[in-house]
């Protein structure tokens, strides 16, 4: 009789372990979750290290040029030098 006691106490602890294992707070599944998560965020964090990056590239390039200052000045703001004329092309 002790040993069927013995064996369903060490069945039961068992099955405890393996509901902590599985399922319980700081599982397996949640180390996957977690996991997957550290993956997206790293991507995020690269492409977002990238476009840094870039950025801080075109501000050193401002910075330095005088011509760089009047490229973007066109390209964003449309200004023209006195003496030009604006020519805009619609296209249907």
């Amino acid at each position: 009789m002790s040993h069927r006691v013995l064996l369903g106490v060490l069945l039961l602890l068992f099955v405890l372990l393996q509901y902590a294992l599985w399922a319980g707070k700081n599982s397996v599944l949640d180390l996957f979750i977690l996991d997957s998560t550290l993956n997206e965020l790293t991507e995020q964090n690269k492409k977002l290290r990238m476009r840094n990056d870039r950025l801080h590239a075109e501000v050193i390039d401002i910075k330095s040029r005088l011509s760089a200052i009047e490229a973007h000045a066109r390209s964003e703001l449309g200004l023209i030098k006195p003496g030009e004329t604006f020519f805009q092309i619609i296209e249907k």
